[in-house]
């Protein structure tokens, strides 16, 4: 299973070997200034937005690699009956979401606790992740 290390100023999602060949991509390395939210979400599925891009997406089993959407682009690496972590990004950042399945629901709302910690402009607004811009909708709130 992936993990989700924090290295220097950088975050990072360290795949296993197999994860790396089902995504298609290996490490995915993001700068700690880029993270802007970070929840833990319980059901599985509702970490994927968009239509899978690239990696391997197996119904029922896994879904590993980008999917995209009208806001950009999710890295993910999630399983059924798994929790994940998701860590919502700034617009700059490559991906707009990561999102990667823990072990059980304590490891990753401990993750999610040392994340917030980590990342120095963390958004505590809302304990949720928000919803993805819609085209041509004005009054979005800027990043």
């Amino acid at each position: 299973m992936a993990r989700i290390r924090v290295e220097g100023d950088d975050l990072v999602i360290r795949p296993t070997l197999w994860e790396k060949a089902a995504a298609h991509r290996g490490d995915v390395r993001v700068p700690l200034t880029s993270v802007c939210r970070v929840t833990v979400e319980p059901d599985w599925w509702r970490t994927m937005r968009g239509s899978h891009r690239s990696g391997t997406c197996v119904p029922g089993l896994v879904c590993i690699g980008t999917r995209g959407h009208q806001g950009g682009e999710d890295f993910v690496d999630v399983r059924p009956g798994r929790p994940s972590v998701c860590v919502e990004l700034r617009p700059s950042a490559p991906f707009r979401l990561l999102a990667v399945a823990a072990r059980n629901a304590p490891e990753a709302e401990a993750l999610a606790r040392r994340l917030r910690r980590a990342a120095p402009n963390i958004d505590a607004s809302t304990p949720w992740r928000q919803p993805l811009p819609v085209p041509g909708e004005s009054g979005a709130p800027p990043d």
